[in-house]
């Protein structure tokens, strides 16, 4: 049987209380007083309990733990979002490029951005700041990084017919303007995600995912998902 995935894990979304020695998020190895000896644990979560916003394999491991072993599984996709216009789906994309063990996420323009979306989930996920589209592109081109521009606009193929390359870096533009010319101009190729109602536009947040989510499914070994 594989091991449980989201929709069986039986920790409540509050949290958990102190360590009690039952179960066996913690582990073999326990100390003389019966707590977990092992050093990703963290001595005042064991205490007085964790109520973050983590899986319950993380539960009561340390910050940096949880960020070491993230890193070892971390995917070679990168995903960029412009920030001209203090856009409040950045938080939201932060948080899907974290549960899709995203390499880093790359914000263009605004250093500050909103981060009541990304519900603590930036702790965790590689962020990187760029002041301009020429820094994003130069940085991508030094990586090996090939950029993908998710934009509804004419001449983009259908993301749902194109082969996302590997090594990735999608780019989505603020609500409502989209992709800036440099940023589309600078693109290997541009996609767009199909639609069929009324609306003119995906929210970003959700283009996001969605696109994301299309690379997870040609790339990713969904034998090491949770």
């Amino acid at each position: 049987m594989s091991d449980p995935g989201p929709t069986e894990w039986g920790t409540p979304t509050g949290g958990v209380g102190p360590w009690s020695g039952a179960g066996s998020e913690a582990g073999s190895g326990t100390g003389s007083c019966g707590v977990p000896d092992d050093p990703r644990y963290d001595p005042v979560l064991l205490a007085e309990g964790d109520s973050r916003n983590v899986v319950d394999a993380y539960r009561y491991w340390t910050r940096d733990a949880i960020i070491a072993d993230i890193d070892r599984r971390r995917h070679p996709l990168h995903v960029a979002i412009e920030n001209f216009g203090h856009d409040a789906n950045i938080g939201s994309v932060v948080r899907t490029a974290n549960a899709f063990a995203a390499h880093t996420v790359h914000i263009v323009g605004r250093r500050r951005w909103n981060r009541r979306g990304a519900m603590v989930t930036d702790r965790y996920q590689r962020l990187c700041h760029h002041d301009s589209v020429a820094d994003l592109l130069d940085f991508a081109a030094a990586a090996g990084l090939t950029v993908v521009a998710v934009d509804n606009v004419p001449g983009a193929g259908r993301l749902e017919q194109t082969p996302l390359p590997r090594e990735c870096l999608l780019v989505f533009g603020s609500e409502g303007p989209g992709i800036t010319d440099d940023l589309r101009a600078g693109a290997a190729l541009t996609v767009s995600i199909a639609q069929f109602g009324s609306t003119r536009s995906i929210n970003a947040g959700v283009a996001a995912g969605i696109a994301m989510h299309a690379w997870i499914l040609r790339h990713a070994d969904l034998a090491q998902a949770w």
